[in-house]
């Protein structure tokens, strides 16, 4: 695997637990969220992503990991709670909070919760179950960017590579539940968070006051006996 479209591999479907949400007690097979993930590639495909375009990201949900997959997978750019829109193709957010972004002309916002009002807008939950279960057609290379931050740029080997250190340092494998306790805005989450358990097989949790996993990636204390620093996993950016 050389870049995060590998993540997407029909082969790599199978019904093993890929993601759960504790707060809703939302679960995803491996299965049911690469498909989706490939549903997401098209609907951001007909929103005008391509290659080289940013997609904001809101939220620790589901949906904001289904709408990674699908950007990455499009070569696109992805910057999570982004505060500065202005080079944002499209932005997947609640819908409570598309209002916040002021979008360049030929942008899109989709969202995703309760139905939105503006027909401008739209609706993940409908417009993902409406496409086709096949992954768009992309050509993405390993150097290509794929996720900005405040510090600067990740590419795809950026991340992978981050991602096999999590899997090393934390002896991640398949079954392990991963808690992504630190923000998605730092590189080292979505490489830790995402990235290792989706490569490992493993599962992406995002907990509630409840949940004790087996590995935790977190910058502070945490109630799993296994902790990954995201901070100390990627170099410097570009």
């Amino acid at each position: 695997m050389d870049t995060l479209r590998g993540l997407l591999a029909r082969e790599r479907r199978d019904d093993r637990l890929a993601l759960r949400e504790d707060g809703t007690g939302r679960e995803y097979d491996s299965h049911r969220l690469l498909t989706n993930a490939w549903k997401v590639s098209n609907l951001l495909h007909q929103c005008g992503v391509r290659a080289g375009h940013t997609v904001g990201l809101v939220g620790r949900t589901p949906e904001a990991v289904l709408a990674f997959l699908g950007a990455v997978s499009l070569g696109a750019v992805v910057r999570f709670d982004p505060s500065d829109e202005r080079d944002l193709r499209a932005v997947v957010a609640p819908t409570d909070e598309t209002d916040r972004f002021d979008l360049p002309p030929g942008s899109t916002p989709v969202a995703y919760g309760a139905e939105p009002d503006d027909p401008g807008t739209r609706y993940f939950e409908r417009d993902v179950w409406s496409q086709n279960p096949t992954l768009a057609p992309s050509a993405v290379a390993p150097d290509d960017p794929v996720l900005a931050t405040a510090d600067g740029s990740f590419t795809h080997s950026d991340l992978l590579a981050g991602a096999e250190r999590a899997v090393e340092r934390t002896d991640m494998d398949a079954g392990t539940t991963v808690a992504v306790r630190a923000p998605l805005a730092l590189a080292g989450t979505v490489a830790a968070g995402l990235v290792a358990p989706l490569m490992a097989d493993a599962t992406v949790v995002f907990p509630d006051a409840d949940t004790v996993a087996d590995v935790a990636v977190a910058t502070d204390s945490a109630p799993e006996s296994t902790v990954c620093d995201p901070t100390s996993l990627l170099g410097d950016p570009s």
